[in-house]
């Protein structure tokens, strides 16, 4: 079959092209090794095919995608977003592939956890390289370029063989909405290209160069804010200077995933509480505008991200998260709200260290009990947290842990999953070369798996039936997720008690020097 002859093909795996049976926490499965299932089964529950048009373009494809997708567009290239499985029969003509994706080799979080604890590869690191091994194939076949990018595109750093060994022509590391432009002019001009690209915080697009996407996202996720005024020393996203989109961005947006009946949206931003706010002080007003805008084009959304500390500053002055949640249940379909949150940690000492800004308009001191009130809220207003905490963090003491475990027992009464995360040297720490990707296991940071897997078995059972999959028609779906929660529990159990024997040792994943790249 002849393909349409586009000039830029973008695409990525089966991990990422996927709209997860429309749960976006579902997703979360591909970065842990296939349990109890083969692989292309654990490929099916978690990431199942997408629909596509007569030339393989996805329906819905992944936000990032659609931001690269839409600059091309926009610059005059023929360019589109095709899925892995149809890609064959468009490279012939293809002058570039561009590969995008949020954890390459799964060095990040939760997927390097999985694969320390299991000593067993992570689902979608064996996809993606898989993938890329086939793309490396057709590349000296058909002679395209190959450009990846994307969140994770720092990872590329520590595969540097494998960067080689599949012809990857350029690394583009950070926002990508200009310098994707640059590159595709050289690639038409015939020019020599970088190998490596990084996007600082005075190169990023400004909201006018911010183009908005041509085709639905994957689960209708709409960006409203770039950035994040807190600081925090191990997170990336601090880098990038703070920027809100307007109003008239989002709601073409909106209209773009509707015309294509995607209905359910995820209001995406470090910190959606933070949209249009003074310093880190929420702003009633245009909160309620913005999830009336939503809502006006949705029958039920999600929050990608929000801070525990605007959680209580919202409801404390005006009561704003009862206000937003009034809103979105009255109007959409739906009775209760998915976030992610960031615990990261329950001690005082490293949160004066590493993200005083974390607590912020409160002092560090004051944090534990900002997050315990946050769970209340949260809990009483039927907003679902999937949280995370970090362990080992650069001078991390067994008093530190043990303080983050007593935080998450006072959690135990508030419906919420608990994730545990090992550090990983991103953000302002990134290139701190003290740094190593070692694991030191010690009792405490076992006591603290033990207690976020028994918090999280806990409460799974709880949000599948009373919100995430309830009613009668999906009783069989809710009983076999029920029991693989209940294999899981017990199964994660095993692996802690085995890794009792290498307390004070390190579990490490091996992980290149970092090369020096050309600019």
């Amino acid at each position: 079959m002849v393909g349409s002859g586009y000039d830029f093909v973008i695409t990525t795996d089966r991990t990422m092209m996927s709209n997860h049976h429309g749960k976006e926490f579902i997703g979360f499965l591909a970065t842990g090794p296939a349990y109890f299932f083969p692989e292309r089964v654990w490929l099916r529950l978690c990431c199942p095919k997408p629909k596509v048009d007569k030339e393989g373009k996805p329906i819905e494809a992944p936000y990032g995608l659609r931001k690269v997708e839409a600059a091309l567009i926009d610059a005059g290239y023929k360019a589109a977003i095709i899925d892995p499985d149809h890609l064959e029969k468009h490279l012939r003509h293809a002058k570039a592939v561009m590969v995008g994706h949020h954890d390459y080799f799964a060095y990040g979080p939760p997927s390097s956890e999985w694969w320390l604890l299991t000593g067993k590869e992570p689902v979608n690191r064996v996809s993606l390289m898989r993938f890329m091994r086939w793309l490396g194939e057709r590349k000296r076949r058909y002679g395209f370029k190959i450009i990846v990018g994307g969140p994770a595109a720092w990872q590329w750093l520590w595969e540097p063989e494998f960067w080689h060994s599949v012809g990857v022509d350029t690394v583009v590391d950070g926002e990508a909405e200009i310098v994707i432009k640059k590159i595709a002019e050289k690639i038409v001009n015939g020019e020599p290209l970088p190998k490596y690209v990084y996007v600082g915080a005075s190169d990023v697009p400004s909201i006018e160069e911010i183009p908005v996407i041509k085709g639905a996202s994957v689960n209708g996720l709409v960006e409203v804010m770039r950035g994040c005024p807190r600081g925090c020393k191990f997170c990336s996203v601090t880098l990038r200077p703070l920027r809100f989109m307007p109003y008239e961005k989002i709601e073409a947006e909106l209209k773009v995933n509707r015309e294509a009946g995607i209905l359910d949206a995820i209001i995406h931003s470090e910190d959606v509480l933070l949209y249009r706010a003074k310093g880190v002080i929420p702003q009633e007003e245009p909160l309620i505008k913005l999830h009336k805008l939503f809502t006006k084009y949705t029958r039920s959304l999600a929050w990608a991200h929000a801070s525990l500390a605007a959680i209580v500053t919202a409801q404390r002055n005006g009561k704003i998260i009862t206000k937003l949640t009034d809103i979105i249940y009255s109007e959409n379909e739906q009775d209760y709200l998915g976030v992610e949150v960031g615990i990261e940690t329950g001690s005082i000492r490293l949160v004066r260290l590493y993200m005083a800004g974390k607590a912020a308009p409160y002092p560090p001191e004051k944090y534990p009990e900002i997050v315990e009130e946050a769970f209340a809220i949260m809990h009483e207003h039927r907003i679902v947290p999937a949280a995370t905490f970090i362990l080992n963090l650069p001078g991390e003491r067994p008093e530190d842990v043990m303080a983050t475990v007593e935080l998450l027992e006072k959690l135990r009464p508030y419906r919420s999953l608990i994730v545990p995360m090992f550090f990983v040297p991103m953000g302002s720490l990134k290139g701190d070369k003290r740094i190593i990707a070692r694991v030191k296991v010690t009792p405490e940071h076992l006591e603290a798996f033990r207690v976020a897997v028994r918090h999280s078995a806990y409460w799974a059972k709880d949000i599948m039936a009373r919100f995430y999959l309830k009613g009668p028609k999906h009783a069989l779906t809710r009983f076999l997720l029920s029991r693989f929660v209940n294999l899981v529990e017990s199964k994660a159990m095993k692996i802690l008690s085995s890794l009792e024997h290498f307390e004070g040792k390190e579990l490490t994943i091996e992980r290149k020097e970092l090369p020096q790249i050309p600019a």
